[in-house]
């Protein structure tokens, strides 16, 4: 059985070296309720009705928390939503126009297969840009927007209102405010535990400070800025990491910009902007001996890994959900068979007679029923966000490229001691995956010829 509140690594990481803790804010030190999606939703649906005069009956559709899920792509010129693993393919039966599945037949025609290119695939941080035609839903808050977007091409469609998919992308692609933290009480046990064993702490975030300031009252108290040497907010991440050119400001409790040059960042001040070379410069935090968390592994993650050398830890609030179904009696029997039924099919064909070739194809429509009920048992329409039916999805390639290690939320690190090693497992890359096991060696399955000799 899989701990849902453990901590997983893709990159040995020992606590003993990490002298400093970096946090973005949003799903990394506060989290929201369901409500709030729903909330941001409604607001966005309004927005389009009001605003940009869309027609009234979408008043008609409710959000869905169960339709969409993180990491999935959105073909912004043909507004189809999919889900594409790790090596650019469309996995078959997770396309959607609008809220109805798209036919395997029609997605072959439409791309010519199902690789997707790599010049049609989004930018680096998952943005439809220079002509890119696909956009990658990596952010949680993005989910109610991803159902919105179903929901109006859904409308337009059964209405048979003619629209273009790129006005309605664009027209429904805004950002919301947000409310309603549901749960953060270990929160400050987290950083009380670090200050405890000496370490600095310090946020990086997006968000404004009114927002910041009221959502760390609520879960640290009002005097929680004295657990953080260093608060920066509105940095405008992922341009935070690149830019050398942005100056920090200081900022007052009533959020007003102060006129004087930042030339040292200090304990109890609030700073706006600037950028992560000036940040080094001032502070000195520099390569593996400091550790940022965030929930978006692209804003978040990806340059500090790549750039930097910092450490990271990814915020992936669905694990604890799909470690839960993976830890079911259900899911473990169906994907043990699975992988039983796919090794047979791996002998077995081989044999060129009629009987065994039935058998096959009998043994294939079974796999086929296996791989749809492991997709489905995670979510109906797209399954789960780390897996397509036997490879990675893009999501989780990501991950294990820009995370060194990952966890459900922050709390895991209760679980821990300070001078933990995160060890990763030693996964067997293909070739290796016979070693030390009783399945036959690829010299020692038989060529049709030499099975028909035999038979």
């Amino acid at each position: 059985m899989l701990n849902p509140d453990a901590i997983f690594a893709n990159n040995e990481v020992c606590l003993s070296d990490i002298e400093i803790y970096g946090f973005d804010y949003d799903y990394t030190l506060a989290f929201y309720s369901i409500h709030l999606h729903s909330l941001i939703f409604n607001t966005a649906r309004e927005m389009l009705i009001q605003q940009h005069k869309y027609p009234e009956g979408l008043r008609s559709y409710e959000y869905n928390a169960n339709f969409a899920i993180r990491g999935l792509h959105y073909d912004v010129q043909k507004g189809i939503l999919m889900k594409i693993d790790a090596f650019h393919y469309i996995q078959l039966g997770t396309i959607y126009r609008g809220l109805s599945p798209v036919s395997d037949e029609e997605i072959l025609e439409m791309y010519e297969g199902t690789h997707v290119p790599l010049e049609q695939m989004s930018d680096f941080y998952g943005k439809s840009s220079h002509g890119n035609t696909l956009k990658q839903f990596m952010d949680i808050f993005s989910l109610p927007e991803l159902t919105l977007l179903s929901c109006v091409n859904d409308y337009f469609m059964k209405h048979n209102i003619d629209f273009e998919p790129v006005y309605l992308y664009r027209d429904v692609n805004v950002r919301y405010s947000k409310k309603y933290i549901s749960h953060g009480e270990k929160t400050c046990r987290v950083l009380t535990k670090l200050i405890n064993n000496g370490k600095k702490l310090f946020l990086i975030t997006n968000s404004p400070f009114s927002f910041v300031d009221k959502g760390m009252q609520y879960i640290v108290g009002k005097d929680w800025r004295d657990l953080f040497d260093i608060v920066i907010v509105q940095a405008d991440k992922p341009t935070f990491f690149n830019d050398k050119k942005k100056p920090f400001r200081r900022v007052n409790q009533s959020s007003t910009l102060l006129w004087d040059k930042v030339s040292k960042l200090e304990n109890g001040q609030i700073y706006k902007q600037g950028n992560l070379y000036e940040f080094l410069k001032l502070t000195g935090w520099i390569g593996s001996k400091v550790l940022y968390f965030g929930d978006h592994i692209y804003s978040d993650l990806a340059d500090l890994t790549l750039k930097h050398g910092w450490r990271t830890g990814a915020i992936i609030p669905e694990l604890q959900y799909e470690i839960k179904i993976m830890n079911t009696k259900e899911y473990s029997r169906v994907l043990l068979w699975l992988q039983g039924l796919t090794g047979l099919l791996e002998r077995m064909q081989v044999y060129a007679d009629p009987e065994s070739q039935m058998v096959l194809q009998e043994w294939n429509k079974e796999r086929r029923e296996l791989r749809e009920m492991t997709k489905t048992i995670f979510n109906p329409q797209f399954g789960s966000i780390f897996r397509t039916h036997h490879n990675p999805t893009y999501f989780s390639r990501r991950l294990s490229r820009f995370a060194d290690i990952y966890m459900a939320s922050l709390n895991s690190l209760l679980n821990y001691d300070l001078h933990y090693t995160f060890y990763p497992r030693r996964t067997p890359l293909q070739h290796e995956a016979l070693l030390g096991s009783d399945q036959l060696s690829t010299d020692k399955i038989p060529f049709r010829e030499e099975v028909a000799q035999n038979k």
